[in-house]
């Protein structure tokens, strides 16, 4: 692991190598039904934990409620969790359905996210400080990388695990192209 405790990890197996050590502070945040922020701001008091997702892909779809699931696990944590889209605000709410209104949801249809933390396939599971960090970056559906993350922070948080895979999980796959 680096020295700044950074992972990345890939579709196959986690790896020391991060791209982006480091996300811009003024990077802009559009919370659905809201405006857009700096990312710094979403920072002040919580870590950020997300799932991005490409709301026109099969392969974001077949990861929703198991992304939904791992995200939840972490309510009343000192992380925020969230899915970020990449699209607009209704093209969100068609996607996510009942997810839309149980989860903190940004909105990114220019993929600035992605392109700063320098995803290269969708879906990616997140892990960003509150010194803008990141601290784990998985792309695509690979349980194991993903539960790394996620335990990860889990340990951090004093804060129970996830179950990763659970039963109903999709097998493993590499995912969709980050930046469309």
């Amino acid at each position: 692991m680096p020295a700044d405790g950074a992972i990345r990890a890939g579709a196959a197996v986690p790896c020391d190598a991060v791209a982006a050590s480091e996300l811009p502070a003024e990077l802009p945040m559009t919370a659905a039904g809201g405006e857009a922020r700096p990312l710094s701001e979403w920072l002040i008091n919580f870590q950020m934990l997300a799932v991005v997702l490409d709301p026109y892909t099969y392969e974001s779809s077949w990861i929703l409620d198991t992304a939904g699931r791992i995200l939840t696990n972490f309510t009343g944590s000192s992380v925020r969790t969230s899915l970020v889209m990449t699209c607009d605000e209704d093209g969100a709410k068609e996607f996510l359905g009942p997810w839309f209104d149980k989860m903190m949801v940004f909105v990114d249809p220019d993929r600035t996210f992605a392109r700063a933390a320098e995803l290269e396939s969708l879906p990616a599971f997140v892990h960003v400080r509150q010194n803008l960090r990141l601290a784990g970056v998985a792309e695509g559906w690979e349980p194991a990388a993903w539960r790394t993350i996620a335990h990860e922070v889990a340990e951090e948080r004093h804060w129970s695990r996830p179950i990763i895979p659970a039963g109903g999980d999709p097998i493993p796959y590499e995912g969709s192209p980050a930046l469309g």
